[in-house]
């Protein structure tokens, strides 16, 4: 044996890891527990309308495998678009240069071909769901171009927050779309919970770019109106997430107890998130964005899981 072309072979992999930990840095691949979660809560409660005798929702392994790679890979794909969109602007701005693609860590080159590959990774899971249901696989590049969209919207639009919203609340819909085939108020109302959580946080996140935003002539909350207007607003849109999360029950009956006691305490969390942040002290942010939040969506899904399940 050559003991070279072992050690080659050996470094060939290393490197082709490396890049791959760097690849799911990038996208920041443990993030995906913010959107993962709300699409497995709606699949739980369109699989527990079989408990209910209806036959067009049974469990498959098939379709759970359909909506995990599906997630997965549309995230990845929005998202390594979405450094290859910012990257001039990452560039230019002192808190995001660091990144992978304007500190020349990841190519232009590399980072595209892993959007594609991520891109046709999303639309081969959409056939996972046949034949008993096409609608994923029409839907699939529809879908996809709306995720790419939110990578320009700040450059045009305040509503640039509520963009990346609606993004994340196609997760529990499309979720609800490909086991049911149908569209129910119960998916629209968890989406809408969605949308107003998630264009919440990105109001406080986007608090840290205020300056930069200004100065490139950026669309955002923080930007226009100030922090302070900013971090009322982004409360606000929370407030308006725990009441749609309080009416789910009225256009899903699974859930009880256990759920509002769960809505509860994501209130509780949601009014120390806004603790965390003041107009004058924004160094808790990232506490208040990646914790709490990561808390917020894994809690429900275990909440609304077990309220159905008993």
């Amino acid at each position: 044996m050559d003991p070279h072309k072992d050690f080659r072979a050996e470094k060939g992999c290393v490197f082709h890891l490396t890049r791959l930990r760097q690849l799911l840095e990038m996208i920041r691949f443990s993030h995906t527990l913010f959107a993962l979660p709300f699409a497995l809560l709606a699949a739980v409660m369109a699989w527990a309308a079989n408990a209910r005798g209806d036959p067009r929702v049974p469990f498959r392994w098939q379709d759970l495998s359909g909506l995990l790679v599906c997630m997965v890979f549309a995230r990845s794909a929005a998202m390594a678009f979405n450094r290859l969109a910012d990257r001039r602007l990452d560039a230019l701005n002192p808190r995001t240069r660091g990144r992978h693609l304007p500190s020349g860590v990841l190519s232009v080159a590399g980072v595209a071909a892993f959007t594609v590959v991520s891109a046709m990774g999303f639309v081969a899971g959409t056939l996972l769901f046949l034949p008993q249901n096409p609608i994923p696989v029409y839907a699939a590049v529809p879908v996809l171009l709306f995720l790419f969209a939110y990578s320009f919207t700040k450059r045009f639009t305040l509503l640039s927050h509520f963009w990346l919203g609606t993004a994340l609340a196609l997760a529990p819909v499309a979720a609800w779309v490909a086991l049911r085939a149908e569209i129910a108020w119960a998916p629209v109302v968890l989406g809408g919970a969605v949308v107003l959580w998630v264009a919440g946080f990105d109001m406080i996140y986007a608090c840290q770019d205020v300056e930069f935003d200004v100065k490139m002539k950026l669309f955002s909350v923080p930007a226009r109106w100030g922090i302070a207007a900013a971090l009322r607003l982004a409360a606000l849109c929370h407030a308006g997430m725990v009441v749609l999360l309080l009416l789910l029950p009225l256009v899903y009956s699974e859930f009880g107890w256990i759920y509002l006691t769960g809505v509860a305490l994501i209130a509780a969390l949601l009014i120390y998130e806004h603790w965390l942040v003041k107009p004058d002290d924004l160094t808790r942010v990232n506490r208040a964005f990646f914790h709490v939040n990561a808390v917020v969506s894994v809690g429900l899904l275990c909440v609304g899981t077990i309220d159905v399940l008993l």
